[in-house]
C-alpha cells in the first residue's frame, strides 16, 4: 500500500495548445508554473504547427481524447488553479465546459488565444461565440490582448480609454473578471486594466521595453495568475504579481537570441523552490 505523504505542491492544471519551439503554449505555461514554485499539469486542446517566426498550420486533437486527458488528470491531481488557453473548437470547448462544471470551486484563469503574436487568426466565428456563451461564465478571470479584444468587441483599440471602452463591453459579455493587457498599445508606457464585477478599474503600468522577445508573455501572465491564486493569494494580489513576473521575464530575456522571429521571454530569470504545502 502505498504510503501517505505529509505535504503536497501547489497545482496548476494547464489547458492548451503546443508550441513546439518552446517558448509559448502548453510548454511555455509550464516553465511558468515551475519557475514560480508550483506544480504543473496539462492537457493538449491543439498541435499548431509553428515556430518563433509564426503559425504554419493547426492540427486539432479530437474533443474525446481531450476529454480522456481531462478525467485521467482529474481522477488522479486534484488542480489548485486551472489555466486555459487555446480551444481550438467548439466541440472541445463542450468537453472543457462539461468537465469543468464538475470542479467549480477551483478558479480558471483563461487566455483567450484567438490571433498569433505574428496576426494569424486562429478560431473560427462559431468558436468564438461558444467561448463567449459557455466558457467566459466560468472563468475568474480572462486576459485577453488588444488584438483578442477587437474580435470579442468589433472594436479598433488605439488608446487606453479605448481600452477602458472595450474592457466594459467585455465585462457586458459575462465573465467575472477581464485583465485587458495593452501590450500592443503604440505607446511607451504598457498600460493594462484590471475590470471587475462590482464595477472597479484597476490601471497597471510598465515602461516598455524594446525587445521583439515577447513570444508567450499572454501564455506566461495567464499561467502566473494561476499559479499565485493556486498559493493563495486573492484575486487582485495575484494579477499584479504576475505582471510583476513577466515584465521582469522579458526584461531579462531582451538580447537573447532564440530562433529567427519573436523570442520567447526567460521564465527563468528567478526560478522559485518547488513550494511545499504541509
Amino acid at each position: 500500500m502505498m504510503n501517505k505523504k505529509a505535504y503536497s505542491y501547489p497545482s496548476v492544471l494547464t489547458i492548451a495548445g503546443f508550441d513546439g519551439s518552446g517558448g509559448a503554449g502548453i510548454q511555455g505555461d509550464i516553465k511558468s508554473i515551475s519557475a514560480l514554485g508550483c506544480y504543473a499539469t496539462s492537457v493538449l486542446t491543439a498541435l499548431p504547427v509553428q515556430n518563433t517566426c509564426g503559425v504554419r498550420s493547426i492540427y486539432p486533437i479530437p474533443a474525446h481524447i481531450v476529454e480522456a486527458q481531462l478525467q485521467a488528470v482529474l481522477d488522479d491531481i486534484s488542480p489548485d488553479a486551472i489555466k486555459i488557453g487555446m480551444v481550438h473548437s467548439a466541440d472541445v470547448v463542450e468537453v472543457i465546459v462539461n468537465t469543468l462544471q464538475q470542479y467549480q470551486e477551483v478558479p480558471v484563469i483563461f487566455d483567450p488565444v484567438m490571433v498569433s503574436t505574428s496576426g494569424h487568426r486562429l478560431l473560427e466565428d462559431s468558436t468564438v461565440e461558444m467561448i463567449v456563451k459557455k466558457l467566459f461564465p466560468l472563468a475568474t478571470v480572462i486576459t485577453p490582448n488588444l488584438d483578442e479584444a477587437a474580435v470579442l468587441t468589433g472594436m479598433l483599440i488605439h488608446t487606453v480609454d479605448d481600452m477602458q471602452a472595450a474592457g466594459k463591453k467585455i465585462m457586458e459579455l459575462g465573465t467575472r473578471s477581464v485583465l485587458l493587457k495593452g501590450g500592443h498599445l503604440d505607446a511607451t508606457q504598457l498600460t493594462s486594466l484590471h475590470f471587475t464585477s462590482d464595477g472597479g478599474v484597476q490601471e497597471y503600468s510598465f515602461e516598455k521595453i524594446d525587445t521583439p522577445n515577447t513570444r508567450g508573455t499572454g501564455c506566461a501572465l495567464s499561467s502566473a495568475i494561476a499559479s499565485y491564486i493556486a498559493m493563495g493569494r486573492s484575486l487582485p494580489d495575484a494579477v499584479a504579481l504576475a505582471q510583476q513576473y513577466v515584465h521582469k521575464a522579458i526584461l531579462n530575456g531582451k538580447d537573447v537570441q532564440t530562433g529567427k522571429g519573436n523570442g520567447p521571454l526567460n521564465h527563468f530569470f528567478d526560478p522559485q523552490k518547488q513550494i511545499i504545502n504541509t
